[in-house]
């Protein structure tokens, strides 16, 4: 079973990618957080990792705390 959070996470940032319009290709080349990852992140496979989640934060011009806030956007 999938931990919401992962999940809510993980909609959150393609909600982000898409709403910049960015491929996850274009977001692995911007953040350094392979494709696959970002994959895997999006559906709440996995756990994120701390140096990812910033540098996907980092990618979108957004700090963690706003990327953390799901109540903004999804």
């Amino acid at each position: 079973m999938k931990d919401d959070r992962l999940l809510q996470l993980g909609q959150k940032i393609q909600y982000e990618r898409r709403k910049r319009g960015l491929s996850q290709e274009t977001l692995e080349e911007l953040s350094r957080v392979s494709r696959r990852a970002i994959s895997e992140i999006e559906r709440g496979n996995t756990d994120i990792r701390y140096t990812n989640l910033y540098q996907i934060a980092e990618a979108f011009g957004m700090n963690i705390s706003e990327l953390l806030d799901f109540k903004l956007s999804c």
